[in-house]
C-alpha cells in the first residue's frame, strides 16, 4: 500500500493542536496524532487529514440488484469498490474484515477508476462494502469525472453524514441505498454506536433532492424485528414517500453478534405489512419464491422478474407499466 495523505475536508482547529471533524454525526475530537472511529481520520500535526484516498479494499463487477437497487437500471452491471474504513460500530456488521479491521488495498487515482468503469463496460461506480461517506473526498473527486463521462454514482451508505457534505455530495450521486438499521434510538445507540435520526432526517433530504433513493432494514431476531418497530419504519418511510422502495433483509450471524439467523416467516410477515402501505417491498438474503420480483402496483403486471442476481425486464416500456401505463418510478 502507497498510502496518499490527504488534507480532510469539513474539520476545524481547536486549542492546543487538537481537531474537530465535522464530517458525520460523531463529531470526534482529536489530539495529535489520534485517529477518529473511522479509523481513516486523523489529526497530522494539528491538521486533519485522510490516509484512505484512492485506496481500494476490492474492485468488482456486480449485478446492481446486489447493492440492492432493483429501481435503478434493473438487470445492468456496475463496477463496484470500497475503503477500509467505517463510523458505524455495528456488533453484527456483516463486512467486518473490510471494515473494522487493517486489510491490504491498492491505489487507484479517480481517473484510473474511471478508466475501469469504462473497461468493464459498466453504467459506471458503487462505492459499497464498507461505508463510501468516509470517503468523502475521494468520491468528491471521483464523481464529477464519471458523470462527465457518461456513467452513474451510486453510494451504498449507513445513511450517517452531516447534513452539509451531504449537500455537497448530492448533486453528482444519482442513487443511494441507505441502510436504516432499526427505529429504536437505543438500538443505534447500543448495537450500532450512532444516533437514529440523523439517518432518518438524511433519508428525508436525498428523497427531496431528486436522487434515486432505496432502504434497506437488516432484520435481527430479538434485537430490531418486533411488529412495533417494523411498523415505525414502514411509517416513515411512508411519511417521505410510498414509492420508496424497501428491502427486508435477513441477517446472519456475524462478527461480535451470535443471535440465531432471521427465521424466513419474520421477513415475510414484515413484507406483508409493508404492502398495505408501501408501493414496493422486496425480500433479501433468503430464497423466498416471487419475493424479489416487480408488479406494477396498479394493474399487478409482473415488471422485473428476479431469481437470486439473475433478472429479466418484461414488463417495461421506459420507467413505465407496458400493460396499463402506470409510471413506476423505475430508472431505465
Amino acid at each position: 500500500m502507497n498510502t496518499m495523505i490527504t488534507r480532510a475536508a469539513y474539520w476545524e482547529k481547536l486549542e492546543g493542536d487538537k481537531v474537530a471533524c465535522h464530517l458525520c454525526p460523531v463529531e470526534c475530537r482529536l489530539t495529535k496524532g489520534k485517529k477518529g472511529v473511522c479509523r481513516s481520520r486523523y489529526n497530522l500535526d494539528g491538521d486533519l487529514v485522510t490516509d484512505n484516498y484512492g485506496e481500494l479494499v476490492t474492485l468488482a463487477v456486480d449485478p446492481i440488484e446486489k447493492k440492492p437497487l432493483y429501481h435503478f437500471y434493473p438487470g445492468s452491471e456496475i463496477v463496484s469498490t470500497g475503503a477500509n474504513c467505517c463510523n458505524l460500530g455495528c456488533l453484527h456488521c456483516q463486512n467486518w474484515q473490510i471494515s473494522k479491521t487493517e486489510t491490504p488495498t491498492t491505489y487507484l487515482s479517480p481517473e484510473q477508476l474511471v478508466a475501469a468503469a469504462k473497461r468493464y463496460q459498466s453504467i459506471g461506480v458503487a462505492f459499497t462494502y464498507t461505508e463510501p461517506m468516509v470517503w468523502f473526498e475521494y468520491i468528491r473527486d471521483t464523481a464529477p469525472l464519471l458523470r462527465e463521462a457518461g456513467m452513474e454514482v451510486v453510494l451504498v451508505t449507513n445513511g450517517y453524514i452531516n447534513p452539509q457534505p451531504l449537500e455537497e455530495l448530492l448533486p453528482v450521486v444519482d442513487a443511494m441505498n441507505v441502510d436504516v438499521k432499526g427505529m429504536d434510538p437505543e438500538f443505534y445507540k447500543r448495537v450500532c454506536k450512532g444516533k437514529l435520526q440523523p439517518v432518518l432526517d438524511n433519508v428525508r433530504r436525498i428523497f427531496e433532492s431528486g436522487t434515486h433513493i432505496e432502504i434497506t432494514n437488516l432484520l435481527i431476531p430479538g434485537k430490531n424485528d418486533s411488529q412495533e418497530e417494523i411498523r415505525r419504519l414502514i411509517e416513515f418511510v411512508a411519511s417521505v414517500s410510498d414509492r420508496i422502495p424497501v428491502h427486508f433483509s435477513a441477517y446472519y450471524p456475524s462478527y461480535k453478534m451470535d443471535v440465531p439467523a432471521t427465521p424466513p416467516d419474520t421477513l415475510v410477515q414484515a413484507s406483508e405489512m409493508a404492502r398495505k402501505v408501501l408501493k414496493y417491498v422486496y425480500l433479501g438474503n433468503v430464497a423466498i419464491p416471487g419475493s424479489s420480483d416487480t408488479r406494477c402496483p396498479s394493474c399487478g403486471e409482473l415488471l422485473v422478474k428476479r431469481n437470486g442476481y439473475s433478472t429479466r425486464v418484461q414488463g417495461l416500456d421506459g420507467g413505465r407499466c407496458s400493460h396499463c401505463g402506470y409510471e413506476t418510478g423505475i430508472v431505465c
